[in-house]
């Protein structure tokens, strides 16, 4: 069976910097899609969030984003910059917090679980069983305020995100796609397969910290229940 993963699976031997207009640039890691990499630019971004003409530094999946509070003014010099501090950038242990979700698989909320079981050539208790009993680190948050990029999934339930993607699935749902997972935190469209759902709210726009998850957290899935 031929799966084509997330580009997040390809290596590189050089870091790619680019301009995002005028405002913001994107620094793009070298190497494979691993968590030795990612915290690595978790240091990077600790280190950069502080230099003068950086208004923020977010980390994404192995890149990170910075924008200015100006426009930069010598876009070459800051790049070379970036590249000296990646070399120095070491693996940064981020003490984070271990959150277990329990998770409902299957039925109507999990309308992709026997699509990822025929793609797998598994039963759906051994999907589940893979997909459940293993620690998952938050490499970063993005798509949509809360949405936790997990990883990285048994090699064995590596599934290609779908041809089709859904319009809209529900707060909550837990999905896989590539070497990812992930649960939404809010309702919106998604080309990954849903798996199945918890209750666990993840997004507190009124609230000082309002993300459950936070980059460099460990989530444990627990099985609530199977519906066939």
């Amino acid at each position: 069976m031929s799966i084509r993963l997330s580009a997040f699976s390809k290596s590189k031997d050089q870091a790619n910097i680019s301009l995002l207009g005028t405002t913001a640039m994107l620094f793009e890691a070298p190497g494979a899609f691993d968590l030795s990499t990612q915290k690595r630019i978790w240091a990077l971004a600790n280190d950069v969030q502080g230099w003068g003409g950086i208004k923020e530094a977010i980390p994404g999946m192995t890149n990170m984003m910075l924008t200015f509070t100006a426009p930069c003014e010598d876009p070459a010099g800051l790049k070379q910059k970036l590249l000296v501090a990646w070399e120095k950038a070491t693996d940064w242990k981020i003490e984070g917090k271990t959150i277990e979700i329990p998770v409902t698989y299957g039925g109507e909320l999990g309308p992709h679980l026997h699509d990822a079981a025929k793609l797998t050539d598994m039963s759906i208790d051994e999907l589940v069983s893979l997909h459940a009993n293993r620690d998952y680190a938050v490499f970063a948050l993005g798509a949509h305020p809360g949405l936790g990029y997990l990883g990285i999934t048994d090699k064995r339930i590596w599934v290609p995100r779908r041809e089709v993607p859904v319009l809209s699935i529900p707060a909550g749902s837990v999905s896989i796609g590539g070497m990812q997972t992930a649960v939404s935190a809010s309702p919106g469209a998604s080309g990954w397969h849903t798996l199945g759902h918890t209750d666990v709210e993840f997004f507190f726009p009124h609230k000082e910290n309002p993300t459950l998850l936070s980059a460099g957290d460990t989530v444990r899935f627990r099985v609530e229940r199977i519906i066939p």
